[in-house]
């Protein structure tokens, strides 16, 4: 039997999540089950002081179905929890100087492990997801390093429905990369994100951001390449945005 959907949790979602207004009424429908589901399997904690609420976690989830609703799910399954923070928190990152490992503090707004975790900073999660234009949205980028690690490593290239779909794949998204590796060299802009060029895992996380929350800009500067993330998500952001 269906669950129904709390309308608390839909008041929510048309207060927080911008896109939620714009979507079609069966892929909100689809949404909220997804929701019920996601919100079932995942723990969430709330760190450096914060007292999670209902709607921090619906806002959260709701952003992370987004991505699935090109349907036939697997919600994850590496993910256990999500760990909020209030904002920017400290992590520790190790470089290499001189092939001596040195360990320093690195401020991050969110992070996504294989090992079953995914960390988030609260501000930037509603800044980010009340705001259908500004291009970022952290949610959909931890989530989309989620879907790319299903198979077990980080390389930009998710799962895909059948082994002729990678060749296109690897063929269109390794050139955008490439170019958007040169473009931030020659310290040129481009709609897409410069972070995209620190490595291919980091690329479709930001052009999965830009697919959704600037798609008619993607759509006009790089034509094949959404094209791509519209076969992979099976949606189309132009057609309701």
């Amino acid at each position: 039997m269906k669950r129904p959907f709390p309308r608390e949790w839909e008041e929510i979602l048309r207060g927080n999540v911008a896109l939620y207004k714009h979507l079609p009424e069966d892929f909100r429908e689809r949404l909220h089950g997804y929701i019920n589901v996601f919100l079932d399997e995942k723990k969430f904690e709330g760190c450096g002081g914060l007292q999670l609420t209902d709607a921090m976690k619906v806002t959260i989830a709701a952003q992370a179905c987004l991505l699935l609703l090109k349907g036939n799910p697997t919600f994850y399954p590496r993910l256990k929890s999500i760990v909020v923070y209030p904002g920017a928190y400290i992590a520790k990152q190790t470089s290499y100087v001189g092939g001596i490992p040195v360990q320093t503090d690195s401020a991050r707004l969110g992070e996504s492990w294989n090992s079953g975790e995914l960390v988030l900073a609260w501000d930037h999660v509603k800044q980010e997801s009340m705001d259908i234009r500004d291009g970022h949205n952290v949610v959909l980028h931890e989530f989309s390093h989620q879907l790319d690690q299903e198979d077990g490593s980080a390389d930009g290239a998710p799962i895909l429905e059948q082994a002729s779909s990678y060749v296109a794949w690897a063929r269109i998204l390794g050139r955008e990369y490439r170019e958007l590796i040169k473009k931030v060299e020659e310290e040129h802009q481009d709609i897409i994100d410069s972070y995209g060029a620190t490595n291919p895992a980091e690329f479709f996380a930001v052009i999965t951001e830009a697919f959704f929350k600037n798609p008619e800009n993607l759509n006009r500067k790089h034509p094949q390449l959404y094209e791509e993330l519209k076969l992979y998500y099976k949606i189309d952001p132009l057609r309701w945005l």
